[in-house]
C-alpha cells in the first residue's frame, strides 16, 4: 500500500462543508463519518477529513486553536484537474455551493491554468490543470 494524504480541516458547520465537498464531486465514506467528522475521498490516495471545530481542537496541543480562512493563510491545498474545462467547472461549482472564488481562473505559466476557491470555512483549494509533455493538448499560449 502506498502513502496516502489525509487533509484534516476544521469546520464551523459540518452540514455546509458536506454540501460543498459533495458538490465538488468527492465521495463520502460513511464508515469514517459521524456527527463530528466527515471523510471525503478525492482519490484513493487523497482524503479530506472535515472535522467539527471542537473535534478538531481535541487533536491540538500547547494552546493551539483551530484556524479558519480569516487573516493569514498557513497552507494552500492544490488539486490537479484533468482539463481547463474542469478547472472552470469546479470553480463555478465551488462558488455555487457555499464556497467562494479566491483567485479567478487564468494561465500563470505556459501549459498551466488554474484558479483558487475557498470552502465554506475559508480553506483555500487551488484547482490546477498542467499540460503533460506530449499529450497534444493545446494551451492558451499556443493559440490553438
Amino acid at each position: 500500500m502506498g502513502r496516502m494524504i489525509f487533509v484534516n480541516l476544521p469546520t464551523r458547520n459540518l452540514a455546509a462543508a458536506d454540501a460543498f465537498y459533495s458538490a465538488m464531486g468527492f465521495e463520502k465514506n460513511a464508515s469514517f463519518s459521524n456527527d463530528d467528522a466527515s471523510s471525503w475521498m478525492i482519490s484513493p490516495e487523497i482524503w479530506v477529513m472535515s472535522l467539527s471545530e471542537a473535534y478538531f481542537g481535541g487533536f491540538l496541543r500547547g494552546g493551539d486553536a483551530p484556524a479558519f480562512g480569516e487573516g493569514g493563510k498557513q497552507m494552500l491545498n492544490a488539486l490537479s484537474c484533468s482539463s481547463i474545462g474542469e478547472v472552470d467547472e469546479l470553480t463555478r461549482t465551488a462558488a455555487a455551493h457555499g464556497g467562494a472564488v479566491y483567485r479567478d481562473p487564468k494561465s500563470d505559466f505556459p501549459g498551466m491554468y488554474g484558479s483558487a476557491v475557498t470552502d465554506p470555512d475559508g480553506h483555500v483549494w487551488e484547482l490546477v490543470w498542467m499540460e503533460q509533455p506530449g499529450d497534444g493538448t493545446p494551451t492558451e499560449e499556443s493559440g490553438e
